[in-house]
């Protein structure tokens, strides 16, 4: 396949997996349903991202808006959720854990009742319009140049993701947090345009998605540790500080765990524009 090929099917199957997500988001307002909505709607975000830097259009950037919104109403439903789910694991070796999970439900209640809203009232017929448009720009894209436009691409967001490799540390949970979010941007983007790639390995794409979701555990156990600092009157809770301790305890190892092959981050992408990508290293 061209490039513009390998485009046109994923800008298809990206915008039908996002109408599909929606469309049972909206008939079955599930935790499930929420996950896989919010999925849909990054791997949509990341291939405009992809197109941006192939052509430059204001509606690109209304399309992103909406899907950026739409994530906005739903990314402390996604926290709660999963707290709640991993809460429900360890109930029973920490019976302390009840308090977190009754404030959590409480939470979720009142998230569940907003992210339901807005994902019903959310007006998306200018969306399906646009969506259109940029299709047909797509097809009038110049073949010829567009492999080494998306490489660059490829290029410039790896770039981005090793800068904040580089500046992350075990101490700085911040930092890992932006590489996090850097290096999903990547792994989206690298799906996209790896049957570009000669000789791509097979198992690449899992191993991306292994290696962020490690960097995901530690979000969610920092994510319930600033959860619990901002409880009102934590001391009156009985066990609190356990249930701190618990978590804190897990994000170390987390932390540990990530940083045992946090330099595989290496293997996925070339080094530079005139350097061999690794598995092509691996073959000579």
């Amino acid at each position: 396949m061209n490039a513009k090929t390998i485009l046109l099917e994923a800008f298809d199957a990206r915008w039908e997996k996002f109408r599909a997500e929606l469309k049972l988001c909206r008939a079955e307002f599930s935790e499930e349903a929420v996950h896989d909505l919010r999925v849909a709607s990054r791997r949509l975000l990341a291939f405009l991202d992809l197109l941006r830097s192939v052509v430059l259009h204001k509606r690109i950037q209304k399309i992103r808006r909406v899907l950026k919104d739409q994530l906005d109403d739903l990314d402390d439903l996604r926290d709660a959720q999963v707290l709640l789910a991993d809460i429900s694991e360890s109930l029973h070796e920490l019976p302390e854990l009840e308090f977190f999970k009754l404030e959590l439900q409480a939470e979720e209640r009142k998230l569940l009742k907003h992210a339901r809203k807005a994902i019903q009232s959310r007006d998306f017929g200018r969306l399906k319009t646009r969506i259109g448009k940029t299709r047909e720009m797509i097809e009038g894209l110049p073949v010829e140049p567009l492999t080494g436009q998306l490489l660059s691409a490829g290029d410039e967001i790896h770039a981005r993701m090793m800068a904040a490799h580089t500046a992350m540390s075990a101490e700085n949970i911040p930092g890992i947090h932006k590489l996090r979010i850097a290096f999903k941007r990547f792994r989206y983007v690298v799906e996209i345009i790896h049957p570009l790639l000669p000789n791509y390995p097979e198992g690449h794409l899992k191993r991306m998605h292994d290696y962020q979701s490690g960097m995901g555990d530690i979000q969610d156990m920092d994510t319930a540790l600033q959860k619990l600092a901002d409880l009102k009157d934590p001391a009156s809770q009985p066990g609190f500080e356990s249930v701190v301790d618990h978590f804190r305890s897990r994000l170390q190892g987390a932390v540990s765990d990530f940083f045992e092959s946090s330099g595989e981050a290496f293997v996925f992408w070339r080094s530079a524009p005139d350097q061999p990508f690794p598995w092509e290293k691996n073959r000579s």
